[in-house]
């Protein structure tokens, strides 16, 4: 019998309800053919539906005297993950499911990440500094990733060995991340369009945008929302600015609540 993939997120503090859980819960659901298993790693469990296992926050191992804990999520590379072992893809809460999520099983890789440049507009005065430019370009946001449960620790290891350097050295943990992928040779990334951003990508641009409403790419599994406007500001009919209307998204979030009431 095949053992089940993995699908792990994580919830803690108030930002995001269990509506948020439960949801995406059922988007992978209705977009998943194969046997699964649906992990949330919370400090809060109330309020899931059954069928969801919610486990205890991962340690992420903080040496004594060292408290900063933004960067829990790379705790999901510990080698001792909850007793979890195998395939298991890695989704934020932020993120509305939209198409068949077995191509990200299929897909071969040790590790696939979405590359962050895919999600936003290029930045031309980036290229004044070629290196900073390429690194940034080469970074993997960890929103989408799929690995092998204990098989990347050394993500984790490195971070340990000096947690003040890391976070003095990079801006946010995925930077970190992919730099740690990159030097073992294991940064890659989804085909582009498989993951799309809101407002790049769904909402039209500029003067299009009081022209047409926002529509679903072509081959779009996944919409991310990567900076302004948030998830629960933009389902809500919110994130208007004078250079971008936000039309009719109604059928977005029928998509994020697919299957509520089955």
């Amino acid at each position: 019998m095949t053992e089940p993939v993995l699908i792990l997120t994580m919830k803690w503090g108030t930002l995001y309800g269990p509506d948020y859980v439960n949801n995406l819960a059922r988007g992978v659901r209705q977009n998943l053919g194969r046997p699964h298993r649906f992990i949330c790693f919370t400090d809060d469990a109330t309020g899931l539906d059954a069928g969801i296992e919610a486990l205890p926050l991962p340690d992420l191992g903080l040496p004594p005297g060292h408290k900063d804990s933004r960067w829990r999520k790379l705790a999901l590379f510990r080698r001792d993950l909850a007793g979890l072992s195998g395939t298991a893809l890695f989704l934020d809460l932020d993120l509305v499911v939209t198409g068949s999520l077995d191509p990200f099983f299929d897909l071969p890789g040790e590790f696939l990440i979405i590359r962050d440049d895919d999600l936003f507009r290029p930045k031309p005065l980036r290229k004044l500094n070629p290196a900073r430019d390429a690194f940034l370009h080469s970074v993997g946001n960890s929103s989408v990733f799929r690995y092998t449960v204990g098989a990347q620790a050394y993500i984790l290891d490195a971070f340990l060995a000096d947690p003040a350097a890391a976070t003095a050295g990079y801006e946010i943990s995925q930077q970190f991340q992919s730099a740690q992928l990159a030097s073992h040779g294991q940064l890659a990334y989804w085909p582009r369009g498989w993951c799309v951003s809101f407002k790049n990508d769904v909402v039209p641009r500029g003067l299009a945008s009081y022209l047409r409403d926002p529509a679903l790419p072509e081959g779009a599994r996944i919409v991310v929302f990567a900076g302004n406007p948030k998830m629960d500001v933009a389902l809500t009919g919110g994130g208007q600015k004078w250079y971008r209307r936000i039309g009719d998204v109604s059928w977005l979030r029928r998509l994020w609540e697919q299957g509520r009431d089955r």
